[in-house]
């Protein structure tokens, strides 16, 4: 077999998938919105449950959930009858994943929650199976085909549950108003915490800072942008920013010739340049200098005073970008 044919085969699955996303995505409905509002009116958790692929696909839907401010668990349909129901309370809401919507371990876990007066939403290929109908809302996860040549391995299947569980999450966080904050607060460790509570404060440039007045010549700042890692920042004399002067701006300079070292930086300078704030989070420091193509910004405080600046590089060595 060649490399193309490897090639074309790979993109067939990508394909069916993505065309079964987008006829799911154009089904959902009413049902969705209930599933969303039913789980979000609940005080309990989230009990989520499958079989065989779809338990794997439950587990991280259930992790999803929990991490986004829905506090969610697995439960195993067998295990539940062997005394793992214990973890389950009324005010709960069961996730129940099925392509079928026949398996007998999930029809008898239904039985069982509903005992317990826990309300149900069945995640199903077939929403008129018997889960669907036992189930107080039924999501539509059907698919045409799998992705498997021969129609049976739980591909294309397994994608549209993991995507409609992952809409709930994101529904759900938005429905609670879940921020930034709240993400930051449940994942402090590693490369994520790191981006979501690092302010830019803790990265910036405090002492020596590239600072003129606005009564200095080009010549000024032709040294302070080489000594100063390519900006100058032009104060009044409370220290508020009135303008910066990159080094990209001393080049458009030089390209229209002449003497530039008597000429005032005010003439030069970008009046009401971009400003990072005291408080805000690096991460989204990195985010706007990179939309805007810049290298540097000056950080002032409350009081609109100039405190620092930050550069890009140091951000990308702190690993907020």
């Amino acid at each position: 077999m060649s490399a193309a044919e490897i090639v074309d085969r790979g993109r067939r699955v990508m394909r069916l998938e993505a065309e079964a996303l987008t006829a799911i995505e154009q089904r959902l409905g009413g049902e969705f919105a209930r599933a969303v509002e039913l789980i979000a009116g609940s005080p309990g958790r989230v009990i989520v449950a499958g079989v065989g692929k779809s338990g794997l696909i439950g587990r991280k839907i259930a992790a999803t959930l929990t991490s986004t401010g829905t506090p969610a668990t697995f439960l195993h349909p067998s295990d539940s009858v062997h005394g793992d129901l214990g973890i389950v309370g009324q005010d709960d809401v069961a996730v129940l994943l099925s392509k079928s919507g026949e398996s007998d371990e999930l029809l008898a876990l239904v039985a069982h929650l509903k005992r317990f007066g826990v309300r149900t939403i069945a995640i199903t290929g077939t929403p008129t199976s018997s889960l669907g109908r036992h189930c107080d809302v039924a999501l539509d996860a059907g698919v045409r085909e799998e992705a498997c040549p021969h129609d049976l391995a739980p591909t294309t299947s397994t994608t549209a549950a993991l995507v409609l569980g992952d809409a709930l999450a994101v529904a759900l966080l938005q429905e609670k108003g879940f921020q930034r904050e709240d993400f930051a607060r449940i994942h402090p460790g590693g490369a994520l915490g790191r981006k979501l509570v690092t302010e830019v404060e803790e990265i910036m440039l405090r002492e020596d800072l590239p600072v003129l007045q606005h009564e200095a010549t080009m010549r000024e700042a032709i040294v302070t942008i080489a000594e100063r890692r390519g900006i100058a920042i032009v104060v009044d004399r409370e220290r508020r920013v009135e303008g910066v002067v990159t080094a990209g701006d001393l080049s458009r300079l030089i390209e229209h010739g002449g003497d530039i070292f008597p000429i005032p930086v005010r003439d030069v300078m970008t009046r009401a340049p971009k400003i990072a704030r005291t408080g805000e989070l690096a991460s989204a420091v990195a985010y706007r200098m990179e939309e805007h193509g810049i290298m540097a910004m000056p950080v002032v405080d409350d009081a609109q005073q100039l405190v620092g600046v930050v550069h890009l590089h140091d951000l990308m060595r702190g690993r907020v970008v």
